[in-house]
C-alpha cells in the first residue's frame, strides 16, 4: 500500500491506436513517474463495443476462449469473460467487422458465431449473459445467433431454410415462421442483457439498415433488399419488438435477442460499471481519470467517459478526461461533469503522429495530471 493519493484510471480505448488497458497503463506510468507515492488503480472500461471482454478480464474475470465461425463462416476463435454465473459476451470478438480485415460482405455476414459463443457459455453454467453489441459486420437481425441456439427458420411450406448456404436477404425474405422447440434448454433459466450505446429501432430511417449498413459495405440496392428482408423478419417475430430502442443495434441483433430471448436493453457503460462495482472502487479516491480517442457530441449519448463521469460524481469524486482530441467547448466539458480535459492534440497537433505516439503522449498527460490535480 502507498500513502499517496488514490487515483482510479477508467479509460475506454483510443480507437485505432490503443486498447483501454493500454491507455490505463500509459497514464499510470506517467502518474507514478510524477508521484511515486500515488496509489493508482487501473479499471479500463468499454461501452458495449469492442474491448468489453478485455475490460472485464483486466478486472479479474476469467477469460474463456472458444472456436466459433467468424462473420462469413470462416474458422475463427472468440473470447468471453466469466465471473461466477455471469458471462460477458462481446459481438465484436466473435463476428465483428474487424475480423473481415476490410473485406466487407454485407449480404453474407451473419451472427451465427456469436450464437456459438453464447451456447458455450450456457453449456458451462452461465445463468446471466451480458451481450456487448458494437463493431458488427452484419445486418441479419440476429437470425444467425438464434439459429446457432437452436431456432429453426421455416418457409411457407414448413420446410427448414438452410441458413448456412443462403445470404441474409434470401434467408430472411423467405422465412414465414419459426420453430422454437429446439432452442437451447438453458435459455429458459437465463437472463439476457443487451449492453449497447445506441437506441435505434430495427426499421425505418433511423433503423439498422439506414444508419449502419453503409458502414458494412452495403450499396443502395443492397440496402433496399436488406430493409425488405428485415421487415419480413420483423413480421415473423413481432413488429412490436422492432420498435424498441436498441432493436437496430448491431445490424438488428438487438431485435432478435429481444424477440426470442427476452432480453432487456441497457446502457453498455452502466452495465459494466455495475458489474465491476465501480462505486466501491472509487469511494474515497482523490481523482478518477477517464477518456477515449475523441471526446465529442456523440460522447454525450451513452459513451463510456460520460458514464464514468456520472458515476464518479455520484461518489463525490472529481473526474478528468484524457483524450486524443476534443471537439467540445470548455463549457460543454464542464457540463458533462469533467473538472478538466487533457487532449493529446494539445501536445502533438499532427493526428498521424498523435496516433502513432499515443502511449508516450499519454504518459506525459499522466505526469501533467499528477502535477496539477493534487
Amino acid at each position: 500500500m502507498t500513502d499517496g493519493p488514490r487515483v482510479v484510471l477508467a479509460p475506454d480505448k483510443f480507437k485505432g491506436s490503443l486498447t483501454a488497458p493500454e491507455v490505463a497503463t500509459a497514464l499510470a506510468a506517467g502518474i507514478r513517474r510524477a508521484d511515486p507515492a500515488a496509489d493508482v488503480r487501473c479499471v479500463p472500461v468499454a461501452d458495449g463495443g469492442d474491448g468489453m471482454v478485455d475490460a472485464f478480464v483486466a478486472a479479474g474475470w476469467r477469460r474463456v476462449e472458444v472456436a466459433a465461425p467468424g462473420p462469413v463462416g470462416e474458422p475463427s476463435r472468440a473470447v468471453y469473460a466469466v465471473h461466477e454465473r455471469t458471462a460477458v459476451v462481446e459481438l465484436a470478438a466473435a463476428v465483428g467487422a474487424a475480423k473481415l480485415r476490410g473485406r466487407l460482405d454485407p449480404l453474407r455476414a451473419n451472427t451465427y458465431g456469436l450464437g456459438v459463443v453464447i451456447a458455450h457459455a450456457l453449456d458451462n453454467g452461465a445463468e446471466e449473459i451480458v451481450l456487448g453489441l458494437g463493431g458488427s459486420a452484419s445486418t441479419d437481425g440476429g437470425s444467425g445467433l438464434l439459429r446457432a441456439l437452436g431456432l429453426r427458420l421455416l418457409d411457407h411450406d414448413g420446410a427448414e431454410l438452410d441458413g448456412a448456404t443462403s445470404d441474409v436477404v434470401t434467408l430472411l425474405g423467405r422465412v414465414a415462421s419459426v420453430d422454437r422447440a429446439g432452442l437451447h434448454p438453458a435459455i429458459a433459466r437465463t437472463s439476457f442483457t443487451l449492453a449497447c450505446d445506441v437506441d435505434n429501432p430495427l426499421l425505418g430511417p433511423a433503423g439498422a439498415v439506414a444508419v449502419f449498413a453503409p458502414q458494412k459495405g452495403a450499396g443502395p440496392k443492397q440496402m433496399l433488399a436488406l430493409e425488405a428482408a428485415l421487415t419480413n423478419w420483423a413480421a415473423v417475430l413481432g413488429t412490436g419488438y422492432a420498435e424498441i430502442g436498441g432493436a437496430g443495434a448491431a445490424g438488428g441483433t438487438g431485435f432478435g435477442v429481444l424477440a426470442v430471448l427476452g432480453a432487456q436493453v441497457r446502457s453498455g457503460i452502466d452495465v459494466l460499471l455495475e458489474l465491476l462495482e465501480f462505486p466501491d472502487l472509487v469511494g474515497g479516491a482523490a481523482l478518477v481519470v477517464t477518456g477515449e480517442g475523441s471526446l465529442d457530441h456523440q460522447s454525450m449519448h451513452g459513451k463510456a467517459p460520460v458514464g464514468v463521469a456520472a458515476a464518479a460524481k455520484a461518489a463525490g469524486v472529481p473526474v478528468v478526461a484524457a483524450v486524443g482530441r476534443t471537439l467540445l467547448s470548455p463549457g460543454e466539458i464542464r457540463a458533462a461533469g469533467f473538472a478538466g480535459c487533457y487532449a493529446l492534440s494539445d501536445l502533438e497537433p499532427d493526428p498521424g503522429l498523435s496516433i502513432a505516439h499515443a502511449a508516450a503522449l499519454l504518459e506525459r498527460v499522466g505526469e501533467r495530471i499528477a502535477a496539477e490535480r493534487w
